[in-house]
């Protein structure tokens, strides 16, 4: 179970979400449609669940070695200096997404202590921002594992 769910564990996440957000606005919507009012709630909803999708999809993209690379100068260059740039393109991504789980801890923590909460559903607002800390430390581990399979795989 836990080999399943560290190998698809931002696809069903995601899946729930996405559904959810479905869900969510298809209800808007016939609401809107017969009665001539809507939910605020949706947009907010809807909103901060995407930026979570989004925060998955970019860990299942590092998890898959799938994310967006520019190959052209990389492939040109000999192995040594592959190496080097593979190398700095990881240390460079840690490095960003360590320093947003950094300032998305202070977000959280500036939000909790103010007690700051939504304006449509009155909800703590630190619920809402907790992910960005939790799946940028989620990104990070899905670097290391994708840097560690490579360099087993020698692809590296």
């Amino acid at each position: 179970m836990l080999i399943f769910l560290n190998s698809r564990f931002e696809e069903i996440l995601g899946a729930f979400l996405l559904g959810l957000m479905a869900c969510i606005s298809f209800i808007n919507v016939i609401v809107r449609y017969c009665t001539n009012f809507s939910f605020s709630a949706s947009e907010e909803l809807t909103v901060n669940f995407f930026v979570w999708i989004v925060l998955l999809g970019t860990a299942r993209a590092f998890r898959e070695g799938s994310n967006f690379c520019m190959n052209l100068l990389y492939n040109a260059c000999p192995l040594a200096l592959r190496k080097g740039m593979y190398i700095f393109g990881v240390v460079c991504s840690i490095a960003f997404f360590a320093a947003l789980v950094y300032l998305g801890s202070i977000e959280v923590w500036d939000e909790f202590s103010l007690n700051v909460s939504s304006e449509s559903l009155d909800i703590p607002v630190w619920l809402y921002t907790l992910a960005t800390p939790l799946f940028s430390l989620l990104i990070i581990v899905r670097i290391i594992q994708k840097v560690i399979s490579d360099f087993k795989s020698g692809l590296v």
